[in-house]
Parts: C-alpha cells; sequence; structure tokens
C-alpha cells in the first residue's frame, strides 16, 4: 500500500486512509510553526494528538490539546492549528464530508504568504 506524503513550510503529511466521504491524516507540525488561519465549507476535522502539545483556535477561542486529546472542527468554522512545543506535534486528522478537495481550504492568515479569501489553495 502506497500512502500520499506531502511537505508543506510548517512541516509534514501523510494520508493513512481514504474513502468517498473521509481521508485520514497523519500530520507533524514542526516545532514553533502553525498552519493558515483556515475554514472549510464542504468538510468537518476532528484532531487527535499523539505526541507533542497543539494550540488550536476554533472561532474566537484557542485551547491547548495534549496527547489523547482531540478537538472537533466543524464545516464552516475558522481553524487553525499550532505547534508551541520544542518538539515535533504529531496528529492524527479525520476529514469527513461530502467534498474533500484540497481546494476546499479557504485562508485568512499564512505566515508563507498563501493567504487570500478567496485563493484555493493547497494545505
Amino acid at each position: 500500500m502506497s500512502f500520499e506524503f506531502g511537505e508543506r513550510p510548517w512541516g509534514t503529511y501523510t494520508v493513512l486512509d481514504q474513502g468517498s466521504h473521509y481521508k485520514i491524516k497523519r500530520i507533524e507540525v514542526l516545532p514553533g510553526q502553525r498552519l493558515s488561519l483556515q475554514k472549510h465549507h464542504h468538510r468537518s476535522e476532528h484532531w487527535i494528538v499523539v505526541s507533542g502539545t497543539a494550540l488550536v483556535t476554533r472561532g474566537e477561542e484557542q485551547a491547548v490539546v495534549n496527547v489523547n486529546e482531540s478537538t472537533f472542527i466543524p464545516i464552516g468554522e475558522t481553524h487553525r492549528l499550532e505547534n508551541p512545543g520544542k518538539i515535533p506535534l504529531v496528529i492524527i486528522e479525520v476529514q469527513s464530508g461530502e467534498y474533500l478537495g484540497e481546494d476546499d481550504i479557504v485562508r485568512f492568515q499564512d505566515d508563507y504568504r498563501r493567504s487570500g479569501e478567496e485563493a484555493a489553495c493547497m494545505l
């Protein structure tokens, strides 16, 4: 079985499994890095921390999520994943919804200049 693997400025991801309405990824965020502030119109996400500590933004609130804890991101909610720690943050992300394409990402703020409310960019 081959896995889809991607490198990003903030770390890496590996697609572990997928079907027509779900995708499961292993995401590793490097220390001090964060993903863009974003939302999705067609999918929700469930993040489970397996190593490190996550700082999660959901709407206007932030929360620390530790190992063996999880958080749910509903469709349409603005969110961000950050690694405030000194070791890599590893999460399992379970995406589910009617459409899981990478062009469903709407970015609002991005440390790597990939933002734009109308931009449809890759994670």
